[in-house]
Order: C-alpha cells, then structure tokens, then sequence
C-alpha cells in the first residue's frame, strides 16, 4: 500500500449526485483518488472484499467514506453498522453525505457511530462549499487513528 495516500470512498448510487460531488471536488482543487460505489454491497465489497476473492490485494484504505443513506442492495445505515463492527475498520472515518430530511436518519447515524452527517444542498453552489470544507477537514486538517501497513 502507498504511504500517505489519500483515498475517498463515496458511496452514491445516484448519477447525477456522483458527477456534483465529483465537479465539486475538482472545483476545489481536491485531487485525491475517488473510488466510487453504487450501491452500499458494492461499498462494502471494496472495504472488506468479497467472498469470490478473498485473497484479492488489500486496497486502500479510504481516508474518508462519504456515504449516502439510500442505496440499493444494502442500505447506507447496514454499511455504517458493518464498518464499525469490524475492528479493523471501526476507526474509518464516515460521513454521512445524504438527501434524508429523516431526523430518525440523523439519530440512528450517529448511534451507528457517523462522524458527521451533512444534508445535501439543493443549490450547486452551497453542496460545491460543503465539498470544499469537507475536503479541508478530512482530508487536510483531520488524522486518523491508523496507519497503512
């Protein structure tokens, strides 16, 4: 694995959110590799692999998972509950990056363990700032618990 590599897993199953988030991150200059899942049993299969290759090469882990609630497969708040009852992926930051005006949403994320929970902006400009502060706190100004080995 790459030292002090940067990845950030988003787990969006909607195009058109994908590519916002995406034009975001490049408005901001945020250049790290973005890994992308569709669906939380795609998300949860880059983190922990899967049962058809189980001695695939780790990958990287993800600096920040930004990860939206409604999914197919596997809903958001199942792929919250699996990365912390995984010791070795308990300490991975997640941030719940959603539409869900569900304040139940907001409360069994946090129970969950969520770091944060940020609703999507409807206006492109206010979701492009959000990106641009979550890029800066995650990415720059947070540290994680962990090291790559």
């Amino acid at each position: 694995m790459i030292a002090n590599k940067k990845v950030i897993l988003l787990v969006e199953d909607n195009p058109d959110d994908e590519l916002l988030t995406l034009r975001a991150m490049s408005k901001h200059n945020i250049a790290n590799d973005i890994v992308v899942a569709h669906d939380g049993a795609e998300a949860l299969e880059y983190i922990f692999g899967s049962e058809t290759q189980p001695d695939r090469q780790r990958v990287e882990r993800p600096q920040v998972i930004l990860l939206d609630l409604n999914l197919p497969k596997v809903g958001g708040l199942t792929v919250l509950e699996k990365i912390r009852k995984n010791p070795q992926t308990a300490l991975y930051p997640v941030v719940i990056l959603t539409s869900s005006k569900e304040e139940m949403d907001l409360v069994e994320s946090y129970r969950l363990g969520a770091n944060s929970y940020i609703r999507k902006p409807v206006d492109f400009n206010q979701f492009s700032e959000a990106i641009r502060q979550l890029g800066l706190y995650w990415l720059v100004l947070n540290e994680v618990p962990y090291k790559d080995t």
